[in-house]
C-alpha cells in the first residue's frame, strides 16, 4: 500500500488518555483481524484483473516502545518483575530512588570470567539463564488474572486495586488473545530500536560528557555502590564541609570532551547519510545537544563503535495533517513539479540502450566541465582497462593471446597489454572492408580509440550513487569522496576519488572512468 493511502490515528499520552483501556479503542482492529483469519475477503488479483481469490491475514507482532507494551501485551513495565522476558524470574532490587534490573551475567557462558568478577554487585553470579515461558505457562498465569473494569475513574472501576501475589505482574488479559491464533506466538511483541537506541545513546553521551541533566553518574548512585559495597574508589566522601565526588575513568576530563566535540564536529559522511552533526555541538566545544533519533543511531554504530521533546505528538500530527494536505492538492498539479513527479535527487537520467557493456553503463557527470589532455601513458592504459573490461570483445582478447604465445614473446602479459588496442583496430576494420556483420557502429568506434581531448568533471551520479572529486569533498559537510574496488584474491582497496574523467568515441559514445 502506498502511504498516501495509510491513515496514521493517534493516541496523545495524558490524563484523558486510554491508558489500560486501549482494548477498546483496538476492538474494531481486533474483529476485523479475526474475519481475516476465519473467513477471509474477495480480494481482486493486481496481476490479472479478472482472477478473484480469498485473501485471509494474520497479525503476527506489534512494534512499540516498552511503555505502549505494557498497554498491549497487559504485563506491567514497573515494578519488581517487570522484564516480560524473564516474567516472574526477573532479578530486581531497591535502590535509592528507584527499582534496578540486575543480574544480566546470567545470560553469559558459565565459564565467562565476568561471571566471578566482584566488581557489578559484589557477589558472584551462578545462576543460569532465566528459562523460556511456553504460551501454556503464560495462558496458565493469564488464567489466575482477575476479570475486572480496568483504569481508576470512578464511572470506570473505581479507584486502583492492588494486584495479587499470584497475579505476577498481569494487569489485565489483553483483548489480542482474542484473536484464535495469538496465544501459540512466540515473538508478540518486538520493541522499537529507534526509540531505545536514542535514550542509550543520551544516556550514554551523558555520562561520557558528564552532562548534569543527562548524566546517570548521580549523586545517588554512587550512594548506592558505597550502600552495596563496591567500587569503593567511587564513592563519595567529605572535605571539611564539602562532599567530594571522584572523577570516574568512564567520564572525559574537560580537555577530552572538548577533544571529542571537535571530532564529532569534524566528521564527514555521504550524501543524505545523515545531517550535520557539527550544529550539534555547543560553541564552546562543551556538549553535544539536540541529537534526533538517526543522529544517535549514526553514532551508536558508527562514531561510538563498542525533537524537540515537549508537545511531540501535537507536532507530529500538525506535520501530517500538512503533509496529507500537499498530497492531496498534488494529485491535481500535472503541470508542475510535485513530490510524486520530482525526479530523485541522485536521478542519473536516461540510459540508452547499448549492445557493449563499457557504454551502456553511462553515469550523470556534474558540475563545471574542463577539457584536459591526458598523457599518451596513461591513455594507453585507460585504453586497455575499458578493453580488458569489454566482456563482448573476450574472444578478440583471447585471440590475440593466442598469437603472442605463437610468437614465444618473454614478456606476453605486458606485450598483451601494450600491443592489444592497435590489433584489435586493424582487425576490426579489416573486417569492416569486407563487411563482416560483426562489425556494429559500438564495435567499430571502441576499436577506434578515444578523442585526444578528455573531459573532466567534479561530480558525478552512478546508478542513483553521487560521487564528488576529493578537491570538491573538502568544502562540502558530506564525504562522497570515498571508493572501494575488489581485488583477484577478494580483498577490498579503499582509497579517494581524484578524478572523473570522461572518454569520448565516435557515433557519440562515451566511457566514464574514476582516477
Amino acid at each position: 500500500m502506498k502511504p498516501e493511502y495509510l491513515m496514521l490515528s493517534l493516541l496523545i499520552p495524558g490524563p484523558q488518555s486510554p491508558g489500560k483501556d486501549m482494548d477498546v479503542f483496538l476492538w474494531p482492529l481486533i474483529e476485523e483481524l479475526k474475519e481475516l483469519w476465519e473467513n477471509g475477503i474477495d480480494t481482486r488479483d493486481a496481476g490479472n484483473d479478472r482472477k478473484v481469490f480469498k485473501m485471509r491475514a494474520a497479525l503476527l507482532w506489534t512494534v512499540n516502545d516498552f511503555l505502549a507494551r505494557s498497554s498491549l501485551s497487559g504485563w506491567s513495565g514497573q515494578g519488581y518483575k517487570a522484564c516480560p522476558t524473564c516474567n516472574e524470574d526477573t532479578p530486581s532490587m531497591r535502590v535509592i530512588g528507584k527499582t534496578a534490573y540486575f543480574g544480566h551475567r546470567r545470560f553469559l557462558p558459565s565459564t565467562h570470567r565476568w561471571r566471578s568478577n566482584l566488581d557489578f554487585d559484589g557477589r558472584t553470579e551462578r545462576k543460569r539463564p532465566p528459562h523460556r515461558f511456553s504460551s501454556v505457562d503464560i495462558m496458565d498465569q493469564l488464567r489466575r488474572v482477575k476479570t475486572i473494569i480496568p483504569g481508576k475513574h470512578p464511572n470506570y472501576g473505581g479507584v486502583k486495586r492492588k494486584r495479587g501475589d499470584d497475579e505476577l505482574n498481569w494487569r489485565k488479559k489483553s483483548i489480542f488473545y482474542e484473536l484464535p491464533y495469538w496465544a501459540e506466538i512466540e515473538l508478540k511483541h518486538n520493541l522499537d530500536v529507534m526509540h531505545i537506541e536514542k535514550n542509550i545513546c543520551d544516556s550514554l553521551l551523558g555520562t561520557l560528557m558528564g552532562d548534569p541533566h543527562k548524566s546517570k553518574d548521580t549523586d545517588n548512585a554512587r550512594r548506592d555502590l558505597h550502600n552495596l559495597g563496591i567500587r569503593s574508589e567511587l564513592h563519595l566522601y567529605e572535605d571539611g564541609n564539602r562532599l567530594m565526588k571522584p572523577a570516574a575513568e568512564y567520564t572525559f576530563s574537560e580537555a577530552n570532551r572538548r577533544k571529542f566535540c571537535r571530532f564529532v564536529r569534524s566528521v564527514k559522511f555521504p550524501n543524505d547519510f545523515a545531517s550535520n552533526l557539527s550544529k550539534n555541538i555547543a560553541h564552546n566545544d562543551s556538549r553535544i545537544v539536540g541529537l534526533k533519533s538517526h543522529d544517535c543511531h549514526v553514532i551508536m554504530q558508527r562514531l561510538l563503535p563498542v525533537g524537540n521533546a515537549a508537545k511531540l505528538e501535537g507536532s507530529i500530527s500538525e506535520g501530517y495533517v500538512v503533509n496529507e494536505a500537499l498530497t492531496f492538492c498534488s494529485r491535481y498539479f500535472d503541470d508542475i513539479e510535485t513530490r510524486f513527479n520530482r525526479p530523485d535527487r541522485n536521478d542519473d537520467g536516461i540510459h540508452r540502450t547499448r549492445r557493449l557493456f563499457v557504454f551502456e553503463s553511462q553515469c550523470k557527470p556534474m558540475g563545471k566541465q574542463s577539457q584536459v589532455y591526458v598523457e599518451k601513458n596513461v591513455r594507453d592504459m585507460a585504453e586497455f582497462y575499458i578493453l580488458n573490461n569489454s566482456p563482448e570483445i573476450e574472444t578478440y582478447l583471447n585471440q590475440h593471446k593466442q598469437e603472442l604465445q605463437l610468437r614465444a614473446c618473454l614478456n606476453p602479459d605486458e606485450a598483451h597489454r601494450n600491443e592489444f588496442a592497435d590489433w584489435f583496430f586493424e582487425k576490426i576494420y579489416a573486417m569492416k572492408r569486407v563487411h563482416a556483420p560483426e562489425v556494429t557502429h559500438e564495435l567499430l568506434s571502441l576499436a577506434s580509440k578515444s578523442n585526444i581531448v578528455v573531459s573532466s568533471y567534479p561530480a558525478c551520479i552512478v546508478n542513483g550513487v553521487r560521487f564528488v572529486t576529493h578537491a570538491r569533498d573538502v568544502r562540502l559537510k558530506t564525504q562522497n569522496s570515498g571508493v572501494s574496488i575488489p581485488g583477484t584474491e577478494n580483498e577490498i582497496f579503499y582509497g579517494q576519488l581524484q578524478e572523473i574523467l570522461e572518454f569520448s568515441y565516435l557515433n557519440d559514445f562515451s566511457v566514464v572512468l574514476f582516477k
